[in-house]
């Protein structure tokens, strides 16, 4: 695991009220002190063996491969991780460094609902009490998520504030946090936020990447990864940084199209530099500084603001951004479904969209590597209303009037 960085040339910090500079310290110096200890270390590796199910396989999609032409396409399957995402890989850390530092709660935000999962999830093995903020859109959007986490044990807070969405459940996470850090850790779910929340979250999600450098006995050439806030990029692509020869590719939500509320593009000219929620990085915001509406077909992907390093790696030019729509999206995620049997989560289709269109510009003894940081179950109220609206709907009717328990 790597050193501490509080800044990515011109984006990172602790941009926070004096009242949270204490805990953010507290929690440096047990994250450092916890990278130093191979007791630490090894509780981690052992946690992600036997309870997430790691190592997750790299799948080599040769129906996808052979029907676009172009690049051998290989597919890291994050989504056969136990609860169903990347998410856990980063839960499971910062559950285990907070019961060393001797927190009692824990909360987190969420969007898609797969970091509420995987933190309720953590939580429950670890037997700590958990409270998760989910903006009231995404409980519409993402209801069988909030189903599981309160499965679980934890408590599901709906967030009705601003666009009840993922930007809204993190601003109400850091208020409680303002007012418990003393027992509570925030477990905050993406490579962002003030330090050192960046570093943290890329350093556990670096399992992915360090297990796809087992795992490739062929050279990359090229790897894709959605983009929200970042966690599953940087995790699947920073081991891999210094090998210049790979190129990277970071593909944000295109939604409905060009134009403020109808996307969720940061890397492009949209994005705005700016100091929100604890950290400088871009954010999609007006000249007074206020947050613009965004749209992803995709909970996870409609977040304002990206990640800091990300932000510093796509000025630099080292990762490539792109955007695939929400259409483009669904037919990824038919496609992969069809060709090898795999159900993408609407993030990681995403990925698959850009990838498609990648692949075809690569030759035959080229390798491309997709992230599928989650697979399609939690998604099935939206894909299926998207693809199969009359018969889901129908399908859906027929339900709300069944009884199964008298």
């Amino acid at each position: 695991m790597s050193v501490y960085n509080d800044y990515f040339g011109p984006f990172g910090g602790r941009y926070v009220p004096e009242i949270l500079q204490p805990p953010l310290k507290e929690l440096e110096l047990a994250f450092q002190e916890a990278l130093g200890d191979p007791e630490f270390i090894g509780e981690f590796e052992e946690f992600c063996r036997d309870f997430i199910g790691r190592p997750t396989p790299l799948l080599p999609a040769k129906n996808a491969s052979r029907e676009i032409g172009g690049a051998q396409i290989y597919i890291k399957l994050e989504g056969l991780a136990n609860t169903g995402a990347h998410k856990i890989n980063n839960a499971a850390g910062q559950a285990l460094l907070a019961k060393r530092m001797g927190k009692k709660r824990i909360i987190a935000e969420t969007g898609a609902g797969q970091h509420g999962v995987a933190t309720a999830a953590a939580c429950a093995r670890l037997n700590l009490p958990c409270v998760i903020y989910m903006g009231e859109e995404d409980i519409r959007r993402q209801h069988p998520n909030v189903y599981w986490m309160e499965m679980y044990g934890a408590e599901v807070r709906s967030v009705t504030s601003g666009s009840r969405t993922l930007k809204d459940a993190v601003n109400e996470a850091f208020r409680d946090w303002t007012a418990n850090s003393a027992d509570t850790h925030y477990l905050l779910g993406s490579a962002l936020g003030p330090s050192p929340y960046p570093d943290m979250v890329r350093e556990f999600q670096s399992v992915i990447g360090r297990e796809i450098k087992d795992q490739a006995d062929f050279q990359i050439d090229a790897m894709v990864a959605c983009v929200g806030g970042g966690s599953n990029a940087i995790g699947f692509l920073a081991p891999f940084l210094d090998q210049k020869s790979i190129k990277m590719y970071g593909v944000e939500a295109g939604g409905r199209g060009k134009g403020p509320g109808n996307n969720a593009v940061r890397m492009a000219d949209t994005g705005r530099p700016g100091i929100i929620q604890g950290y400088k990085s871009l954010f999609l915001h007006d000249s007074d500084g206020q947050v613009l509406d965004t749209h992803s077909i995709s909970a996870g992907l409609d977040y304002p603001g990206i990640g800091p390093q990300l932000a510093a790696l796509g000025k630099e030019g080292r990762i490539e951004f792109t955007e695939a729509s929400d259409r483009e999206a669904l037919e990824a995620l038919k496609f992969f479904a069809r060709t090898e049997g795999v159900i993408f989560a609407m993030e990681s289709a995403h990925a698959g969209a850009a990838a498609i269109r990648i692949a075809k510009t690569m030759s035959p003894d080229q390798n491309l590597i997709i992230n599928m940081s989650g697979r399609g179950d939690k998604d099935i109220f939206i894909s299926a209303a998207a693809l199969d609206g009359e018969n889901w709907r129908d399908f859906l009717e027929k339900e709300s009037r069944r009884k199964y328990v008298d």
